[in-house]
């Protein structure tokens, strides 16, 4: 892809990142209310706290799900990252790490033992 394109597309999705910015913050602050709300409700041993901390994790959980928007500019984060890999020449890949096959490492262990 030639540069031409590479900047297009990396303003097109640093002004998506940049617009929702406002949803992201909110979904990472609502993120960090469920996780205090299930977090205080296991170390809580009194009914009423349980139940306390059960309502802050539900308010969260609705503010989360009003901020589902950031998704969108996560996903352009990302698409920004992966432009940015590709401008610098290395290699861009969204898949997982593959694991050695077990049995070559033996092999390659075993040779290293023999020799």
């Amino acid at each position: 892809m030639n540069k031409f394109w590479l900047i297009t597309l990396g303003i097109i999705a640093g002004i998506v990142v940049l617009s929702n910015l406002g949803h992201m913050i909110g979904l990472v602050v609502s993120l960090l209310i469920v996780y205090a709300g299930v977090h205080y409700y296991l170390k809580s041993t009194s009914t009423l706290a349980k139940v306390c901390w059960v309502a802050v994790g539900i308010i969260g959980g609705i503010a989360a799900i009003s901020n589902v928007p950031a998704l969108i500019g996560v996903a352009a984060l990302v698409a920004l990252w992966m432009i940015y890999r590709k401008w610098n020449g290395q290699s861009v890949s969204v898949t997982a790490v593959k694991e050695s096959d077990p049995f070559m490492n033996f092999e390659q262990q075993w040779n290293k033992l023999t020799k």
